[in-house]
């Protein structure tokens, strides 16, 4: 199959792309090698991909409409995975129309460029934050989103989605919209807690926790890769699905786990941050059902394969 991902350069992608390579499908990445962490780490991510096999790539800004359009034609994928967003709910509130710049417009053009280009299916990266606050202890369902983010992170991704149902109409695009929940492992963005915390507790320093801590649904990236790949090939509609892990992990678990590796471990306590969720919690009996997908990586082996990379890979953090 010819797949087209969006944002291939960065954490996902590029995980998803030797995968997909490995899997023999052609490929092309499309990223503007944004500088919201670093060039450097990027241009390393293509490096891995590349040991995997040959692809396209178009270095491009999904906000030029033209040029996105004329590249989904060029290369006239059979899907695509549109991944590339600008990230992080701190980041948004201090720029929050950023964020609908490359989370709401760039998405727009996106999914034009695959209806004029006659593309079968589109998978839209969404988020877990879609669901703002919820009360209640128990996995969030697909159809408790309901409108209420409270971060231009969370906002802008609940509009492109809205736009996904717009474009899927227009153009009779299958539209598979997945939301992620909080996603490790290896190369995982520098400003997520995992990686955050690992790159400061090898340098010695004090590491941050935020209010209470809460959960987080930590879903390893092989196993969001996993949920890409079945939604590409298994899932025939339009589709609004989970793929997490469906098991929380508190904060102090997470600490407990890093204590294994870093048992001089100095933690300095601070307020709430604006814009966090206190927890997360994925019910995929969806994904299960409709794509049969179950993640598999336990959270310990989990971070023990991240603190490995870490290691090997210490100028990247």
């Amino acid at each position: 199959m010819r797949i087209l991902i969006t944002g291939g350069a960065g954490f996902i992608g590029s995980h998803l792309a030797v995968k997909m390579l490995k899997e023999q499908h052609e490929l092309a990445i499309l990223d503007n090698l944004h500088p919201y962490y670093s060039v450097e780490r990027k241009k390393q991510h293509l490096e891995v991909i590349k040991l995997a096999g040959d692809f396209e790539f178009y270095q491009s800004d999904l906000l030029d409409r033209e040029e996105t359009i004329r590249i989904i034609e060029k290369f006239s994928p059979e899907a695509i995975v549109h991944l590339a967003a600008l990230p992080g709910v701190a980041y948004s509130i201090l720029r929050p129309l950023e964020y609908i710049d490359y989370d709401v417009k760039a998405t727009v053009n996106v999914l034009e460029g695959a209806g004029k280009a006659g593309v079968r299916q589109v998978v839209f990266a969404s988020s877990s934050s879609v669901y703002g606050m919820q009360n209640q202890e128990i996995p969030f369902k697909e159809d408790m989103a309901t409108g209420k983010p409270i971060s231009p992170y969370a906002a802008s991704k609940y509009a492109a989605e809205s736009f996904c149902h717009v474009y899927g109409h227009l153009y009779g695009l299958d539209m598979k919209i997945l939301r992620f929940f909080t996603v490790y492992g290896p190369w995982g963005r520098p400003d997520m807690a995992i990686v955050n915390f690992i790159k400061k507790l090898k340098q010695g320093e004090e590491i941050t926790v935020f209010g209470q801590g809460g959960s987080r649904d930590y879903t390893y990236v092989s196993d969001i890769v996993a949920g890409i790949e079945r939604a590409i090939e298994k899932l025939q509609h339009s589709a609004i699905l989970n793929i997490g892990s469906g098991r929380p992990i508190s904060m102090e678990q997470l600490l407990a786990e890093l204590k294994l590796y870093y048992p001089d471990m100095v933690i300095r306590r601070d307020g709430e941050r604006a814009g966090d969720v206190d927890r997360t919690w994925a019910d995929i009996s969806a994904a299960r059902e409709l794509l049969g997908y179950e993640p598999k990586m336990d959270f310990s082996k989990g971070i023990a394969e991240t603190v490995a990379w870490a290691e090997q890979y210490e100028k990247f953090l």
